[in-house]
């Protein structure tokens, strides 16, 4: 069923002229501008992956809005349509650069000429309701999600090509570098680092060089000459 979260960003996306819910040759589209088809993704990206590489093959050009939730706030309902539990701030905490986590597996559509990659950061409240029955009570943290509602627009990036997402490095990262450098210049864990290196890498915004102690080296292209 689709959610609040969803129907609002669909609004958004469809000022100025733009047509919700449209069918494009065999695929329904979030919103159609003018000539652009908007897709607004809150699964994860690899699941819209062939459809938005077959419109793009249909010479169609394609706006993909990513919403990355940077804040939720939960509602525990105590049923389904029952009463409020309890109210309070999910302490996960998401930036910019979680965004990697689905690129890797979006590196065969993106970057190309005709596509667009939006990612929105936002801040959301959560409705729940627990979702174990008698056998499954062991599992404290299920639940299920009744819907969700749009909060605040916090930020908004856009990325038409790989060299867009390589200028997310850090500016003082040596060259080559390892992704235990990357992890360090940035302030996140190593394998946020390592997945944005293989993106990167994937996307041919950086060049993979050789090994240093049975770590990967990278090198971002040199900078033609005036």
């Amino acid at each position: 069923m689709e959610t609040s979260l969803h129907r609002q960003l669909k609004e958004r996306y469809a000022t100025d002229g733009g047509i919700v819910e449209q069918r494009v040759g065999r695929y329904r589209i979030d919103v159609v501008r003018g000539k652009q088809l908007v897709e607004i993704q809150l699964a994860p990206l690899t699941s819209i992956r062939d459809k938005i590489a077959a419109l793009l093959k249909q010479k169609h050009d394609v706006l993909v809005v990513k919403p990355l939730i940077i804040t939720k706030h939960l509602v525990k309902l105590r049923r389904e349509g029952g009463a409020v539990v309890s109210r309070r701030r999910s302490p996960k905490r998401r930036t910019l650069l979680d965004m990697f986590e689905e690129l890797v597996h979006f590196t065969r559509v993106f970057p190309h000429k005709r596509l667009t990659l939006e990612v929105v950061l936002i801040e959301i409240k959560e409705w729940r309701y627990p979702g174990h029955g008698r056998r499954r009570r062991w599992r404290v943290n299920d639940h299920l999600v009744d819907d969700q509602h749009l909060v605040e627009v916090h930020g908004v990036h856009q990325f038409r090509t790989a060299a867009d997402l390589r200028r997310l490095l850090p500016p003082t990262l040596p060259q080559p570098f390892h992704t235990g450098q990357l992890a360090d210049g940035l302030g996140v864990e190593r394998w946020i680092a390592q997945r944005m290196a293989y993106s990167l890498r994937e996307m041919k915004a950086i060049r993979q060089v050789g090994k240093l102690r049975g770590a990967w080296l990278y090198q971002c292209p040199r900078r033609k000459a005036a």
